[in-house]
């Protein structure tokens, strides 16, 4: 995937909310933002976002976030986020983002997804975010976790 300038300045607000509500770093910093942004695409933990439209659209997920939903970049960033949770998980994932809004981020969420073909896989010590552009406007949310465990009833 190319990393273009409207993805960098992205990962920047990524990179930039995180820290600034976390108060650690996701990849480590080196004042070049594009190296910054291939840093974090090519991180081997996931990292997802989502805007704040009334029904929220994926506009980043890394490769390690493309490989578990089993998605292209096309197709992730034209998937709505609650499409990443099967329909009888989506009211919890929505209080969940709902309690993040709340309190700026929270930690050790967990949950179970589903990729684009059916596999299924519960998230563990995930933390989601909102994320601020530098005027602190709210422009979305974010998650990254590291751990996850495919379900034994995915078709895999």
């Amino acid at each position: 995937m190319l990393l273009n300038e409207e993805i960098i300045a992205h990962t920047q607000v990524l990179l930039d909310s995180y820290a600034r509500l976390v108060g650690n770093e996701l990849v480590q910093r080196s004042g070049d933002i594009a190296d910054e942004a291939a840093q974090l695409f090519a991180a081997p933990f996931v990292v997802v976002s989502h805007g704040t439209q009334v029904d929220p659209v994926l506009n980043y997920g890394n490769q390690t976030a493309l490989d578990l939903w089993e998605m292209s970049w096309e197709q992730l960033t034209q998937t709505p986020s609650r499409k990443t949770a099967e329909p009888m998980h989506r009211d919890e994932r929505a209080q969940m983002l709902a309690q993040g809004r709340k309190r700026g981020y929270i930690d050790n969420y967990q949950g179970i997804r589903i990729s684009s073909t059916g596999r299924r896989f519960q998230i563990h010590r995930a933390i989601i975010w909102n994320l601020t552009d530098e005027s602190g406007q709210a422009v979305g949310q974010a998650a990254t976790f590291s751990d996850w465990d495919f379900l034994n009833d995915s078709p895999y």
